[in-house]
């Protein structure tokens, strides 16, 4: 297949990437942060998550933070629940798109949710069926994809009937996570044509990790099978939790500049998306983790 004219990229660093972060993250600097990076251009930005304060603390502000949006026509603010009560609290925080979370592997899952595959799908059920009444679209998280940290190969018909539970029950969108950033090309490959099969490929989304620095090879792969909508993290923010001191999302500057060179149309202006990366690098104290980030600040130093 021929590369996507347009790639959608939604932005996870107010979320998937500052959930880890040991530093504490003011709400004002996460709104201002969030802001830049709608200035930049970003249409789909995932704001927080409605979890446990007591299992990521980073989150606790979730509420002040929607209620806090500067919101931008034609901006998505999505943010991630977990179950009913984080649904109904979003909910009354003002969000109006949500995303859920489950694994491909079962470990994973019992590790990190302490539940298996089926009942956190079943979790998902009564919050499906709540966002439709409302009129909320719902995205759908699969991690695990390439690998896990507990179980290693993860059997490419336990990702495809992971992904097709969340489209079936309702998720306009699936996206394909490598959590821990170990795949490569052939396998992120071999992954979405497996999953094609269940899901239509305009339904899916990569999420690729780079800890092994593969995450721009394995999306230049998946977007010649005609993926077209990507996830990563301003700065490269969120490290791998499961591999001390290794880079875990791709940095949206990187996508961006990959993008670009192809030809391919995000929206993204570049430099303001840089900007927006050392903003929020500041307030962690750290230069940003992006290799284009890196040579855009020499370039124009």
């Amino acid at each position: 297949m021929a590369f996507p004219t347009q790639v959608k990229i939604v932005e996870v660093g107010p979320r998937d990437g500052l959930q880890n972060e040991k530093t504490p993250v003011g709400t004002e600097v996460k709104l201002a942060f969030i802001d830049q990076l709608a200035d930049a251009g970003l249409q789909v930005i995932e704001a927080t998550a409605f979890v446990s304060p007591k299992w990521v603390p980073q989150m606790a502000d979730h509420a002040e933070v929607m209620r806090g949006l500067r919101r931008r026509a034609g901006v998505r603010y999505p943010v991630l629940v977990p179950n009913m009560k984080g649904y109904e609290a979003a909910r009354a925080a003002g969000a109006d798109e949500i995303a859920v979370f489950a694994a491909a592997s079962e470990a994973f899952s019992q590790k990190n949710i302490n539940c298996s595959i089926a009942e956190s799908l079943e979790r998902f059920e009564p919050v499906l069926a709540a966002a439709r009444a409302d009129g909320v679209a719902v995205r759908g998280y699969v991690s695990c994809v390439l690998g896990c940290p507990y179980q290693g190969e993860v059997p490419l018909a336990d990702v495809v009937r992971v992904a097709k539970a969340l489209y079936e029950m309702g998720c306009y969108e699936v996206s394909l996570g490598d959590t821990i950033g170990v795949g490569t090309p052939a396998k992120a490959r071999a992954m979405i044509e497996a999953v094609a099969q269940a899901v239509p490929v305009e339904r899916l989304a990569a999420h690729f990790h780079d800890t092994w620095g593969q995450a721009l090879a394995n999306l230049y792969a998946v977007l010649e099978m005609g993926v077209a909508t990507v996830d990563s993290s301003a700065a490269g923010l969120g490290g791998c939790p499961y591999a001390k001191g290794a880079s875990g999302n791709v940095a949206t500057e990187d996508v961006v500049y990959l993008l670009n060179g192809l030809g391919i149309e995000t929206g993204v202006d570049l430099e303001k998306l840089a900007a927006a990366g050392r903003y929020i690098n500041a307030q962690l104290g750290r230069a940003p983790a992006s290799k284009a980030a890196t040579a855009l600040a020499a370039k124009l130093a």
